[in-house]
Parts: C-alpha cells; structure tokens; sequence
C-alpha cells in the first residue's frame, strides 16, 4: 500500500468530505482548516474570515487504488473554481477554493490539470483556485466530521449538498466504494 495526503478545500468542507470519502482507494477524507496564521484555530475564528485559514479536507489515501489527477477531478466536479474566495452563498477567504500540495509532484499536476481545464473552456472564467504548499492541518470540531451522512435532512444538506452528491455518484459511479445496484 502507498499512502498519500492531499488537501483540498471547495468551500464548505461538509459536501467535499461526503463525496471523498465514497471513493474507493480513500482510507479517510477529514474536515478541516489549513492555510491560516493563528494557531489552532475553530470554527467560529475561521468564519470570522480573521484567521486566514481555508475549510479544507485532508485526504489519505492509497495512490496505487485512486491517483492524485482523480482526487483532482472530483475536487473540481464539486465546484465553481472561477468564483473568488466564496462557494454560491458562502462567502469569505475560509470558502476559498485551493490545492495545498504536499509535494513538487501535487503541485506539478494540480498546475497542469488547471491549465488543461482552462484550455478546454469548461468554465465561463477562469479557474482561480489557489495552489499553496500544505501547511498545518487543524482538524475541525467532531460534530463536523461526517456531517452529511449524520444530517442528510438538515435545510443545507437536503437543498445543496445531496444534489451534488447525485451528480457525482452519476459521474464517478465506476470509483465509488460502493455502487448502488
């Protein structure tokens, strides 16, 4: 087994964390805030916007079952990387899309996967997700981690998180742990 960190952040870490963990090859995909200049900061701090940390999830995984270009697509099939420092009505640097890598390599193909997205056209703008090298991963509160699979009926899960859920699970069925039958 070849275990690997990456860390990602799309905005709200809650739908991000949810789709990660389903993916086959994913040992754990951990809800949380890096990137910022106070140390250990909460949940309350960093939505203050004050902290400069980004919600983000950390994701360890076997880079022989899942690579770090398919960790890439599903991170950029769960978003709007053209939208600066906010997700739809989540708005602030903590909503920030970003890449922090945790080596040359990351850093080499997470360029290369924004360049070939640009040059495709995909977006209406340009991607402006953010590369920055990994720093100190805080985790976040307990009651965040696995959020959507506890709360799936709460008015933010239900309305935003599961559609994007479905579309997903439709576009990387052949990567999910479990495939609905």
């Amino acid at each position: 087994m070849a275990n690997e960190v990456a860390t990602f952040g799309a905005g709200c870490f809650w739908c991000l964390e949810a789709a990660l963990n389903e993916l086959e090859g994913v040992h754990s995909a951990l809800s949380g805030y890096m990137g910022g200049h106070t140390a250990a900061p909460d949940y309350q701090s960093v939505c203050s916007g004050q902290t400069g940390h980004a919600e983000v999830v950390q994701v360890s995984y076997d880079r022989e079952r899942i690579s770090f270009a398919e960790l890439c697509q599903v991170f950029f099939a769960l978003h709007d990387p053209t939208q600066l420092n906010r997700q739809g009505n989540d708005i602030g640097s903590q909503y920030r899309s970003v890449i922090f890598y945790h080596s040359g390599s990351q850093q080499q193909q997470a360029e290369a996967f924004i360049s070939e997205l640009n040059q495709a056209g995909l977006f209406d703008a340009a991607i402006v997700t953010e590369l920055s090298p990994a720093s100190t991963f805080y985790p976040a509160e307990a009651y965040h981690q696995g959020y959507y699979r506890q709360n799936p009926q709460q008015g933010y899960c239900h309305w935003i998180i599961t559609p994007k859920l479905q579309k997903f699970r439709q576009q990387f069925l052949a990567q999910l742990k479990q495939r609905p039958s």
